[in-house]
């Protein structure tokens, strides 16, 4: 019985770290921007100890990387709202004041003037500083990152004066996973690190936004699957439990 329940229990408690991270991709289907991470497979790994190394263990290996499929693109109309093309991604500024990335396109502009994104990040210039907005002025995001800026009130032609420009990478060829506050950062590299934009052009879709990635149908199948799992090996560790007490009945009666 020791055996079986052993690897059961290895089983659930793997399983628990997918249930995890399905929970969490269900819980985003409709975050702007949204990205799935953790691919995990299960592999039995050889427990080492005392007495013959027999048993096999099932251990979870996962791989913290950000996917950077896109999403459904949804228009919007609205002049501060872009999404990222192909794999580009922008800088903003985390809670903790370093560098990190996203992919989230929702933008406002800040009782102080600054452009951030719709949870709050200050979004960074090329030159690694804020963008700031002149008060009352319309914007305009082109499919580069440039930001120009435009009195409303101004008669005949509107005459536009770049205010910024967004901190775009191309990030096909670099590693990025998450970060505890939802951002990405590059992989093996301290927190803040900038990076080399890749070979591929930046590029935004101006007046849209990019929805999650994650398919709720797949994630929910998903789900179901690993409650099955966890129900079959409760199961499992019953029937041990209970072919352990009718060998144990047997003896008693010889």
């Amino acid at each position: 019985m020791d055996r079986l329940s052993f690897n059961a229990m290895a089983a659930i408690n793997e399983d628990r770290l997918i249930r995890q991270q399905l929970s969490n991709d269900i819980a985003n289907v409709t975050t702007v921007g949204f990205k799935q991470t953790f691919e995990a497979t299960i592999q039995p790994h050889q427990a080492v100890g005392e007495g013959f190394d027999s048993r096999l263990q099932p251990r979870l290996y996962t791989t913290d990387r950000v996917r950077l499929d896109a999403g459904p693109l949804m228009v919007t109309g609205r002049d501060l709202d872009v999404s990222m093309n192909h794999k580009t991604v922008m800088g903003v500024m985390g809670n903790d004041g370093k560098l990190a990335f996203t992919r989230r396109g929702d933008l406002r502009v800040n009782p102080n003037g600054v452009l951030e994104t719709g949870s709050g990040h200050m979004v960074q210039g090329q030159d690694g500083g804020p963008i700031t907005i002149p008060v009352g002025s319309r914007i305009n995001i082109t499919k580069t990152g440039e930001i120009f800026a435009s009195d409303p009130t101004q008669q005949g032609i509107p005459q536009e004066q770049v205010v910024g420009t967004l901190m775009l990478r191309d990030a096909s060829t670099t590693n990025l996973i998450k970060r505890e506050d939802g951002l990405f950062r590059v992989d093996e590299k301290p927190l803040g690190t900038d990076f080399a934009t890749g070979p591929e052009p930046v590029s935004l879709t101006p007046q849209a936004l990019e929805g999650s990635s994650v398919n709720p149908m797949a994630s929910m199948v998903k789900l179901i699957e690993q409650s099955r799992s966890f129900e079959h090996q409760i199961r499992l560790i019953k029937e041990s439990k209970s072919n352990d007490e009718s060998g144990a009945s047997m003896m008693k009666a010889s």
